[in-house]
């Protein structure tokens, strides 16, 4: 067997953002599962970036990626309003406490000026300016192809069966042989805690949820130019895309055991339902529909680092809805501390303190 010195379990946005960064200082082999990289959750994402999704504590990441990302092209204005009712305003007044401090622009606005259609009782509206989407295939294809560029190797179709040290390295049984590495990195996403189980590490408690999103075609069509609109509830949202279509989520997220998840019939009932409350545009017709994994660890924040249990065995997961808007900075964070090198200039503030994966060692 070639040694390398470092295997990264899986190679969506979080292993093949983390290979890029390493491989330039190391060898690297990537072990992909499926067919293709990104398959369950990078490639199902809602294409969004916002500052604020995902909390403050989130939020340095999101902003020091969005530098990355606009210049690098992968980013389109979009804008980003959420609604309320009038006994919202306790709940829109937490949320502008809650980011006072983080710098990201926020305007309280009438939101019937951005969306034609609201229904009358939605008054209150928090207008986000800088959210965007995002281009997610291009930012994924981009880290798969500077990771080849510095020596990376990718094999997919090599799931992961046993992992267990010998000598002092990692061997790595899967569906497409035996590999091994000095250091074993967990990017499986939503098979995080099955992974590190399966090379007799403690599971810290990574939990997937599906998230449902439907493809609608309405009457009027689309407004051009409308912002991505959520509620202060949490309980929907939806943003415009291409040739009029609408994406549409009813904001689940119900603990899935990790498979390649479907969408329920009853959530997506459930999504037009809540819709049909916010605008007066009919639901002229559902022309697709799809699931996602969202893989959030117990106090919701991603974990990067080693294992406290295992000095060799590198945690790089838990990003929930926001891999692709952090990948980035998460990407240079955790190859800091990986390497142990200083972290890159544009990550220099951030405190890896928050995700590191020995926060959960007692």
């Amino acid at each position: 067997m070639i040694r390398y010195d470092v295997a990264i379990i899986g190679a969506g946005i979080a292993g093949a953002g983390l290979a890029a960064e390493i491989a330039p200082h190391c060898s690297v082999l990537m072990l992909e599962g499926e067919d293709q990289p990104g398959y369950h959750s990078t490639g199902r994402s809602a294409a969004y970036w916002s500052e604020s999704y995902g909390g403050p504590a989130i939020q340095p990441l999101s902003s020091a990626s969005g530098h990355v990302l606009r210049a690098g092209g992968f980013l389109d204005p979009l804008g980003a309003l959420q609604v309320g009712r009038a006994d919202d305003r306790g709940r829109m007044d937490a949320y502008i406490a809650r980011y006072a401090d983080c710098g990201v622009a926020m305007n309280e606005v009438d939101p019937h000026t951005l969306v034609s259609g609201l229904r009358d009782d939605w008054v209150l509206g928090l207008y986000e300016p800088s959210s965007s989407s995002i281009d997610v295939g291009g930012v994924h294809g981009q880290a798969l192809a500077a990771a080849k560029r510095a020596g990376a190797v990718l094999t997919t179709r090599a799931r992961m069966i046993a992992a267990r040290r010998e000598g002092g390295d990692w061997i790595i049984e899967t569906t497409a042989g035996n590999f091994c590495a000095g250091i074993l990195v967990n990017a499986a996403g939503a098979w995080a805690d099955e992974a590190a189980s399966m090379a007799g590490v403690h599971p810290l408690g990574i939990t997937p949820y599906r998230r449902t999103v439907v493809q609608l075609r309405t009457d009027p069509v689309v407004p051009h130019g409308i912002p991505h609109v959520s509620d202060f509830e949490g309980t929907f949202y939806f943003k415009p895309e291409a040739g009029g279509k609408l994406w549409l989520s009813p904001h689940d997220e119900t603990p899935v055991e990790p498979h390649d998840v479907a969408p329920e019939e009853l959530d997506v009932a459930i999504a037009i339902d809540r819709f049909e409350h916010v605008v007066d545009w009919r639901v002229a017709g559902v022309e697709r529909r799809w699931a996602g994994l969202r893989s959030f660890a117990p106090d919701r924040l991603p974990v990067y680092g080693f294992a406290a249990d295992c000095p060799s065995f590198f945690w790089c997961v838990g990003q929930g809805g926001f891999g692709i808007q952090t990948a980035p900075a998460a990407s240079a964070v955790a190859a800091a501390l990986l390497l142990g090198h200083a972290p890159a200039d544009f990550v220099a503030n951030i405190d890896p303190a928050h995700y590191r994966a020995d926060r959960f060692k007692g």
